[in-house]
């Protein structure tokens, strides 16, 4: 069966006459007879009794008409999303970032995308980077944003934006170091709010750590950057933390410092190989790049 075949088979079976289906689908009663009739031929099999002008399906068609209705489900959403994409959206954008970023970059870029895009809807989610690919790759999202290249065969990390990692204390811990002046990691404190190991920042900064010959000391070990900023803003200590993070507001409570050798970082947006950003989602990414790269300016102004 063709598609076509099938779609008047379903209009027929659906409004139980054939001027009914003509009605339905915006042909005329002839062009429904037609193509009733050149499916039945395909199949080698009558779907209806034709008895006194009337038809009544056969046991075949009521079968057939039980898969027929799954398929006119599929149709209509796609006929849904095709409108929408004429309107350069989708119906939906589904983001799932890693806690700091969906903290520190989303809300502004959200914001700014959303002057352009009022009538598309999203739904915004935060995960750790592991996650995120499991998401992606079951189609359960549709970018996702992370500070690691995740290095999966079925995902595609694009790099938008590079910073330093940033000593992060509160105002006046270093009064004599000049705004945004490097500290060594030699020369940072013993009260480190940390990151766990198996994280990818967290292996960055031991391997920081291990290179000047230091083994810190974590007096408190934390899952997300924002908490560890929320620690230091208390007096909790100091941390080392991505530079989006860093440069939430306000920054008049703690003092920045890049990490001497620096430590570059990469924010990137994932998407699964095997589905291409939407026009809706690619502008989104545009609208997080620069409120990136505004963060990464604001941080050392």
């Amino acid at each position: 069966m063709r598609l076509r075949h099938i779609e008047v088979f379903h209009a027929v079976m659906q409004a139980g006459t054939i001027s009914g289906a003509a009605q339905v689908l915006h042909i005329s009663q002839p062009a429904v007879t037609k193509v009733l009739q050149h499916c039945e031929l395909q199949l080698g099999l009558p779907l209806f009794e034709r008895i006194r002008g009337k038809l009544y399906p056969r046991p075949e068609a009521h079968r057939l008409f039980a898969e027929t209705e799954k398929l006119a489900r599929d149709l209509a959403g796609i006929r849904r999303l095709a409108a929408s994409l004429k309107s350069k959206s989708v119906e939906t954008i589904r983001i799932v970032a890693t806690p700091s970023l969906g903290l520190s970059l989303l809300p502004a870029a959200m914001a700014a995308w959303r002057r352009d895009f009022p009538q598309t809807q999203c739904e915004l989610a935060t995960q750790h980077t592991e996650e995120i690919v499991n998401i992606l790759r079951i189609g359960e999202a549709d970018l996702g944003l992370s500070l690691c290249d995740p290095r999966h065969p079925t995902i595609v990390a694009e790099p938008l934006a590079e910073g330093p990692l940033v000593a992060l204390a509160r105002a006046g811990t270093w009064p004599d170091a000049p705004r945004g002046q490097p500290i060594a990691v030699a020369e940072l404190p013993d009260d480190l709010i940390g990151l766990p190991n198996a994280d990818p920042l967290g292996e960055l900064i031991a391997g920081a750590f291990e290179a000047a010959d230091r083994q810190p000391v974590y007096g408190t070990v934390v899952q997300t950057y924002q908490l560890a900023r929320a620690l230091v803003e208390a007096g909790g200590g100091v941390a080392v933390v991505d530079p989006f993070s860093a440069a939430l507001p306000p920054a008049e409570r703690l003092q920045r410092r890049p990490l001497q050798p620096a430590l570059p970082v990469r924010l990137y947006v994932l998407s699964a190989s095997q589905a291409p950003l939407s026009h809706g989602a690619r502008e989104l990414v545009k609208h997080v790049t620069q409120v990136a790269r505004r963060a990464l300016d604001a941080g050392w102004a």
